[in-house]
């Protein structure tokens, strides 16, 4: 180590090309380097997975290039200085490992940048950031800096409750799905603060956080007639059943008033929202009951506001006022009236032709919702329900990509690997071969079982699914290896419109309602992040720098993939050919205040121009 007085950093090469490597090809560790995410105190691990975060997105949004040496410096003329980061590992696909950060010049001794720091540097950057004039500011940077302050007390609180626990209570653990949205402790690698739980309570975290294993009864209130919007697509064994028959079999015995609908709501949702003047009055009115909290506790997945119960027949996707990733996340009409409509579309007979081909994929679908309109006929917003099919038995190996490449506690390890890590070495194990020869098969699977349905499905209907980590599912088979997937997401539709005509004529009407209908110039970006970047790519980034694989391996058979589905849409082109792509900006998103739910689809996110790695 340099002698204090001395200039840092020390060097830690660390790239695709230049790093050691196994005979596999994978990685080699360091000799002598340990994982800041593997440190023993959680405050320490949580602090370096948010330093992490926040670079590979500035690195990202801002253009910044592979150095080199061993060492990224970044400017930032706004402070009149500079950082030095050593690099531990650079992902061509964006998912960098990075060593503390410390300002230029400083000696050895002194202390790394901590995360609210680094926001601060950087929110004061914002003015010379892509999208913003000069001058102009960082609206968002306050926020940022508060957010991610929040986001590293959460992560840390979260690593400390899985060491101590890191096997899920009952009934948790007999339900694979449920275990595996529980599992996702860091969140987005790409996002400046994945765990904020800004609004919340100490308490409230506890109960209401996936990651704590949280559990909690509804929240009841029952709708008179006249107040009264819903709709319902939901049938059994040919048979219509309205949403308010299934949410009265979710609650046996609830004291419901005669005629009424019972609309369940999330606790925290509920205090709030039963104090707004809107709810208020029709409470006075005679038109709304407070019923309180009711019947066996229901589970939040990963998205904290859709709730699942083992053995129920839905989930249930609940308003929840709260700032989660970049939006507030209360449903939106338009949205509970896509849910169903995509459902509707889908018995047209689009998905039996769709699954003659795929028949391991499918949407998880959302055919009914309660919600409530004030006497002038205007939506009450937050007082609503989404019912979303529940097609996960309790054996079914069912987890988001999310969940799967995020590091999380093991029992009886002191470190953290992901489940992505644990199938591949198992495999490699059982079978014999290279840690890196089953990667790249699990990756070929994935792609045939998942990625190309996605494809064939926007070729056959003209939609584009906005199929990132958290939305797409897969299903794996009782060895680890991927054999179908799920899309989930009420939201995240693209309906092209140049096949407008032909899905009218599948279904009249279709769009009028649910705004789903898309340029094809922005469904083309968005499909092209969503499913190529975050989803893809950033599954081949997980791989390399988890020392799993060669990223330049898994890049060329994506290629090989892409080449082999030529036809099915313009994605596959537009990924082979483009040599930018056009990339979510998570961080700038936030440094613009903007919340991605309010606002045009083309304007509700910052997006930036990247290089495109798999451009030869």
């Amino acid at each position: 180590m340099p002698a204090a007085g001395m200039p840092w950093p020390p060097a830690e090469p660390q790239s695709p090309a230049a790093v050691p490597r196994q005979k596999d090809g994978t990685a080699r560790p360091r000799a002598g380097a340990t994982d800041p995410l593997d440190h023993p105190d959680p405050r320490v691990a949580a602090e370096a997975a948010s330093v992490e975060n926040l670079l590979r997105c500035w690195v990202r949004e801002t253009g910044l290039e592979q150095p080199a040496g061993p060492v990224l410096r970044i400017p930032l003329p706004a402070s009149g200085a500079a950082l030095l980061v050593a690099v531990r590992y650079w992902s061509t696909a964006g998912w960098h490992r990075f060593g503390p950060a410390r300002i230029e010049g400083v000696t050895a001794d002194a202390p790394a940048v901590d995360a609210v720091t680094l926001a601060a540097l950087i929110s004061r950057e914002g003015e010379g950031t892509p999208g913003k004039a000069p001058g102009d500011g960082a609206p968002g940077g306050a926020d940022l800096v508060g957010r991610v302050a929040d986001s590293v007390h959460r992560t840390a609180e979260f690593i400390t409750d899985r060491r101590q626990r890191p096997a899920a209570p009952d009934p948790v653990a007999a339900d694979r799905f449920l275990t595996s949205e529980q599992s996702l402790l860091l969140g987005h690698p790409l996002h400046p603060t994945p765990k904020s739980r800004e609004g919340l309570s100490e308490a409230e975290v506890r109960r209401y956080s996936p990651e704590l294993h949280g559990s909690f009864p509804l929240h009841w209130v029952a709708v008179a007639p006249a107040v009264l919007a819903t709709d319902s697509a939901w049938t059994e064994r040919g048979r219509p059943v309205s949403a308010a028959r299934l949410l009265g079999r979710l609650a046996p015995g609830l004291p419901v008033p005669d005629g009424a609908t019972p609309l369940p709501l999330h606790p925290w949702q509920a205090r709030d929202l039963l104090q707004r003047p809107a709810a208020a009055a029709l409470r006075d009115a005679g038109l709304l009951h407070d019923l309180g909290p009711y019947g066996a506790p229901w589970y939040p997945t990963s998205s904290i506001r859709t709730v699942h119960q083992p053995g129920a027949p839905a989930m249930l996707k609940l308003s929840l006022g709260l700032r989660i990733t970049n939006s507030r996340r209360e449903n939106l009409r338009k949205e509970l009236h896509r849910g169903i409509e995509v459902h509707r579309l889908l018995r047209t007979g689009l998905a039996e032709r769709w699954q003659s081909a795929h028949p391991g994929f499918d949407i998880v679908r959302d055919p009914a919702w309660v919600a409530v309109d004030a006497p002038d006929g205007a939506p009450v917003p937050g007082l609503d329900v989404m019912l979303r099919h529940n097609p996960f038995r309790p054996g079914d190996d069912a987890l988001c990509i999310a969940a799967l490449t995020a590091p999380r506690p093991w029992p009886g390890r002191t470190g953290m690997s992901s489940r992505l890590a644990e199938t591949v070495s198992r495999l490699a194990a059982t079978t014999g071969r290279t840690t890196s020869a089953v990667a790249a098969e699990w990756f070929l699977r994935y792609l045939e079982h998942v990625v190309l349905p996605v494809l064939a499905f926007d070729e056959l209907a003209g939609i584009a699914l906005e199929a990132h980590q958290q939305n797409t599912l897969v299903l794996l088979d009782p060895a680890g290896w991927p054999v179908g997937g799920r899309y989930r997401d009420n939201q995240g539709y693209y309906f092209r419109a140049s096949r407008r005509a032909e899905l009218e004529r599948r279904l009249p009407g279709i769009g009028a309602t649910s705004d789903t209908f898309v340029s094809d110039a922005v469904t083309d970006e968005r499909f092209a992040y969503y499913l190529g970047i975050n989803n893809v790519l950033g599954l081949i980034g997980a791989f390399g720098s988890q020392r799993l694989a060669d990223e330049r391996i898994l890049l060329a058979a994506f290629r090989r993939f892409l080449g082999k589905a030529r036809g099915l849409g313009p994605l596959p082109e537009r990924l082979l050919d483009s040599p930018t792509l056009r990339c979510k900006a998570n961080l700038l998103t936030r440094l613009g205040g903007l919340d991605e739910l309010v606002g045009p689809v083309d304007t509700q996110s910052v997006y930036v121009t990247i290089a495109n790695p798999l451009h030869d």
